[in-house]
């Protein structure tokens, strides 16, 4: 039994605080088995201690169950509880421990619960947490909850990092997500570093050759591929180029595989060191410490570190195990972005094979949200800040597609509108006609500028309701420019955008969504050169 107090305390955070609230809500409300997914560093551990604690005094006598699958985990659980109450009485069942009889909050091993009679000692529980409960629909999980009574009414609480398994069948175990935090909000709040990703090209790795089992890259042929293609040389030397200075670990399909990672690194001066399931206990905590303590500036692992491993000095994340997998890749990702003292960033080295058909998990899968492609140089919440701005022009555009039909009816006039809300006809890059609208009225004006005389009222300057000025422009713009220009139909406008317009984008800084054909192009100019035209001037009102 552990029931010495720990030295370290854990207040919720505001939004801890959120998804233990949902929980309870969402189990008042008649759905029992309910999950929280939050990013690997938001405290999964710290929420479900909080909520085990909390809801002990209404179980009536009956005790909390948190199941977990490795021992790393089990561990972490234990402290965590003692930390939010050093007064719990908190078992651990594994293997030959048995600490049960007298606890308030069992911590037991899946494993161990699979073995009927270990289970079937374990009685009066009345809440179950599973921890990394993407595992959940294992046959093994599966016996464990339907023996505890999660099918039958006995509140029950998954937490996650990533609500995906390959093999399916997570919607059969939990009921409804009922409080989801995607890691650009943690990095947004400071609790999470950016992420920066960099990809290590190999062009002698050819992923094509893999075969997928069970919806991934079959271990075996990866981890042959990456050898066979000096991948893990070509790994050595871009962690000497990009992150010599920078504690890391490597994620590798293999043992062997982890082990001649670790093997190239030290042949170029980094001290690196693998570890693997079936290494010996104490052999794993010793490299651990090591690594911890800042001895061995490298670890290569065999997907043992995915869960349960927490090194906040962690900031190069090595993904030498291409996966097609977006919750393994946040998995292997998501061990980097812990916050640590003089930590800026995390650093992401992609490996990257020759031209792949398996569609692979990439750094935009960090997040739930939609952001296009990632960007070599940018952190993640750059390229999800740019995408965002993007949609947003898009939205406007789409708007004002809304308003140039009722606006415009049928014209087959382009109509443009500036930032500020200005609508105008592009004539020529050095012409062109806009409206104005007087002050205090809903009256507008037509004006026309060129670039030789600047801004210029016609000759027939009589404020006109909206209709009978856009109808005015439109008649101005036919007799003054060649239809090809203002033509909203115009052939040229479905083309693809030529270089020398996206040259000019890149240098006055106008982002150009993917697809845009030369006349989104065209247009995207035109706005921005009106825009900065019309903002140096002083507009004429009469």
């Amino acid at each position: 039994m552990i029931a010495t107090a720990a030295t370290e305390t854990f207040t919720p955070r505001p939004y801890q605080v959120e998804a233990i609230e949902a929980l309870r809500q969402g189990w008042a409300s008649g759905s029992n088995r309910l999950a929280v997914v939050l990013p690997t560093g938001a405290g999964k551990t710290v929420v479900f201690s909080h909520l085990a604690h909390q809801m002990l005094d209404s179980l009536g006598g009956r005790r909390a169950l948190v199941i977990a699958h490795r021992e790393e985990l089990i561990e972490q659980a234990a402290s965590k509880l003692l930390a939010v109450d050093p007064m719990l009485r908190v078992g651990i069942v594994k293997a030959a421990r048995d600490d049960h009889h007298d606890a308030d909050v069992i911590v037991a091993s899946v494993q161990t619960l699979a073995v009927a009679r270990r289970r079937e000692a374990i009685r009066d529980i009345g809440l179950i947490i599973v921890d990394e409960c993407h595992h959940a629909a294992a046959r093994s999980y599966m016996e464990v909850l339907q023996h505890f009574g999660s099918f039958d009414g006995v509140p029950t609480a998954g937490f996650t990092a990533t609500m995906t398994r390959t093999d399916g069948g997570l919607a059969d175990v939990w009921q409804d997500v009922v409080f989801r935090l995607d890691i650009l909000d943690m990095i947004s709040d400071g609790y999470l570093c950016d992420v920066r990703g960099k990809a290590v090209s190999v062009d002698t790795l050819d992923l094509n050759k893999v075969r997928t089992r069970g919806g991934d890259l079959v271990d075996g042929q990866l981890g042959k591929a990456l050898e066979d293609s000096g991948a893990l040389d070509a790994i050595a030397k871009a962690y000497v180029d990009h992150a010599a200075d920078r504690a890391g670990v490597v994620f590798t399909p293999t043992v062997a595989t982890a082990q001649a990672a670790a093997e190239s690194l030290r042949s170029v001066g980094i001290t690196a060191a693998p570890v693997w399931g079936d290494m010996g206990r104490d052999e794993r905590r010793a490299t651990l410490a090591r690594y911890v303590a800042g001895d061995v500036q490298v670890l290569t692992n065999c997907m043992v570190l995915t869960e349960g491993f927490d090194a906040p000095h962690t900031s190069c994340i090595v993904v030498a195990r291409p996966t097609k997998s977006p919750g393994l890749y946040v998995q292997m990702v998501g061990r980097g972005l812990r916050p640590a003292p003089g930590k800026s960033d995390a650093l992401l080295l992609d490996v990257m094979g020759a031209a792949s058909r398996h569609k692979l998990a990439s750094m935009v899968d960090l997040t739930g949200r939609e952001i296009g492609e990632a960007e070599e140089g940018k952190t993640l919440r750059q390229v999800a800040e740019e995408h965002a701005a993007t949609e947003t022009r898009r939205a406007l555009a789409a708007q004002i597609e809304v308003e140039e039909i009722s606006l415009f009816g049928e014209s087959a006039i382009r109509w443009l509108r500036t930032e500020d809300g200005t609508w105008f006809i592009r004539l020529t890059s050095a012409q062109f006609l806009f409206l104005v609208r007087d002050p205090g009225t809903r009256l507008y004006r037509m004006r026309r500028w060129t670039e030789a005389t600047g801004i210029q009222p016609p000759k027939d300057d009589l404020p006109r309701p909206l209709p009978e000025a856009l109808a005015w422009l439109e008649e101005q713009a036919r007799a003054l420019a060649p239809k090809a220009f203002v033509a909203r139909q115009a052939r040229w406008r479905q083309s693809k955008p030529s270089p020398k317009q996206l040259g000019l984008c890149r240098r006055v800084g106008i982002p150009v969504p993917r697809a845009s054909t030369a006349g989104d192009v065209a247009d995207l100019i035109d706005q921005d050169r009106v825009g900065r035209v019309l903002g140096q001037l002083i507009r004429p009102t009469a």
